[in-house]
């Protein structure tokens, strides 16, 4: 076997280290002809209360999609029988099913590539196992998200109000409504907080939850938390998001 498969930390998470509710017994297929790296994802996955299935190639991934329907693809691109561009490309053909990318294929064109036929995430090789379960986390709980909005399309957390389904944020100020203008990665940091306006969220956290499509450094997190402010601050809302000393990042600080 040529090269690295995993980055030089991946001990085998407990449960407790990164125990995902929202995901508990999900099941994962793992489409991998490397039997070493389908072995360590596969244990880490089930440390976290996931399900696995592993298929060797792209036909017979096809096929367990058909017959099993898992919650998430884990796709390999170079692959026996169809590599993994074919096999993404057939299931975005009739399917949602969440697909992250796993590739030894680093160039940006591949990436924007795997983007634009349908995946939700890459994650280049050598890759740290815990952040790959970190990111599978953070996709299904994305489609749950997206899922269960089908039946509340509104959220609310004072002084904001939040419209999924057209990407609308609005917020009150002294009994008025003034709707922000904010970018997707805005939108969704700034949701990600509504949705749960008393936690704590750690930069890693926010950059595997709502920056899922690049190489961003956790600074990048701090730089559109910045412009958030800033749009907030002209309406008179100030400290929105909150920083927590040596944590991260809340809705609103302590009152």
């Amino acid at each position: 076997m040529e090269g690295h498969l995993f980055s030089e930390n991946h001990k085998v998470m407990s449960k407790s280290d990164q125990e995902g509710p929202d995901h508990r017994q999900a099941l994962v297929l793992i489409v991998e002809d490397e039997l070493e790296i389908v072995d360590i994802l596969s244990a880490y996955l089930t440390r976290n209360n996931m399900r696995v299935l592993h298929a060797g190639d792209g036909q017979q991934a096809l096929e367990l999609h058909a017959s099993i329907q898992p919650d998430l693809i884990l796709l390999d691109i170079q692959m026996p029988k169809k590599d993994g561009w074919e096999v993404l490309s057939q299931l975005r053909q009739n399917s949602n099913t969440p697909v992250i990318m796993l590739t030894a294929m680093d160039q940006d064109l591949d990436k924007l590539m795997a983007l634009r036929i349908g995946a939700d995430d890459y994650v280049v090789k050598p890759f740290n196992p815990a952040e790959v379960v970190a990111r599978v986390q953070a996709v299904l709980r994305r489609t749950l998200e997206v899922n269960s909005s089908a039946k509340s399309k509104t959220l609310r957390a004072d002084p904001f109000e939040v419209d999924l389904e057209s990407h609308d944020i609005t917020v009150y100020v002294s009994g008025e409504a003034h709707s922000l203008a904010l970018t997707l990665t805005e939108f969704r940091l700034l949701t990600h907080f509504i949705r749960s306006p008393k936690r704590v969220f750690t930069r890693e956290e926010l950059l595997v939850s709502c920056l899922p499509e690049g190489d961003a450094l956790e600074r990048t997190v701090d730089s559109h938390i910045s412009k958030i402010r800033k749009k907030l601050d002209a309406f008179g809302v100030h400290g929105v998001p909150a920083g927590v000393r040596g944590v991260g990042y809340r809705l609103k600080g302590d009152s």
